[in-house]
């Protein structure tokens, strides 16, 4: 287990580092310019664009109290896990500072819990994983907050509030007796920042945020192992993306 946390550090920190050096050579890129790219695109009400988004997602978990009085799973610890999206972006002005943004996307995710048993399993062992495949049509609401433009730069950091809807909740893999059942609403927050660079026809926006369930997910059965000794279950999500507006 230990290993498999220094594994997804490790990949988390590769994955900033690469982040950090794309935006440090398309920075120096843009400084070079000195043509300023779409002068007339902060004078425009609206403008749209596509979304392309990796994730890291887990659950936030919180044990029942009947976890205490029974003695086959010693261990119930949520894993992170990774995913993709495709979304489309709208985009309203609303000041020299502000703008409101809608993000509608289609989010691929795999979360999963793993056990560990006291007693071993017929198909798991002493230890197994739990896996909960979902694909989320997501509605985030958001308010960007803009710094100045510098040449061909800007910075900016966004706020808002999300719904989500699991379109696999009712999948037949979900009926099993032995899965952890998850329920197909959710809502909560979200913030993060980006950084928009300006091209000739287009603006490249890298972006990160993080996205935090509020709902209680999890569909509790006291007459399933695994899903017995979970109380609260809530999603948690680090969101990478690459929005493309013009």
């Amino acid at each position: 287990m230990l290993y498999l946390r220094r594994t997804k550090r490790a990949g988390v920190v590769v994955g900033f580092s690469i982040l950090i050096f794309l935006l440090a050579s398309i920075t120096v890129q843009a400084q070079k310019s000195r043509e300023l790219y779409m002068e007339d695109h902060d004078q425009k009400p609206y403008y749209f664009g596509i979304t392309l988004a990796g994730s890291s997602s887990r659950f936030q978990t919180e044990l029942h109290q009947s976890f205490r009085m029974q003695d086959s799973i010693m261990v119930a610890e949520p894993l992170n896990s990774g995913g993709f999206g495709l979304g489309l972006l709208a985009t309203v002005r609303l000041s020299k500072r502000f703008e409101a943004r809608f993000n509608p996307t289609l989010a691929f995710l795999d979360r999963s819990i793993s056990y560990t048993l006291a007693y071993k399993d017929i198909d798991l062992g002493y230890q197994g994983v739990k896996k909960v495949e979902s694909v989320i049509v997501s509605f985030p609401l958001q308010t960007k907050f803009r710094s100045d433009r510098i040449g061909n730069f800007r910075v900016y950091m966004l706020g808002g509030v999300k719904l989500d809807y699991d379109l696999a909740s009712n999948a037949k893999a979900r009926q099993a007796e032995d899965m952890i059942k998850i329920g197909k609403i959710d809502y909560g927050i979200e913030g993060g920042m980006g950084f928009n660079f300006y091209f000739k026809s287009f603006i490249f926006s890298p972006e990160i945020k993080i996205s935090n369930g509020l709902r209680n997910l999890h569909s509790r059965d006291n007459n399933l192992k695994f899903s017995s000794v979970l109380d609260r279950i809530q999603g948690r999500m680090i969101v990478f993306s690459i929005h493309l507006e013009g």
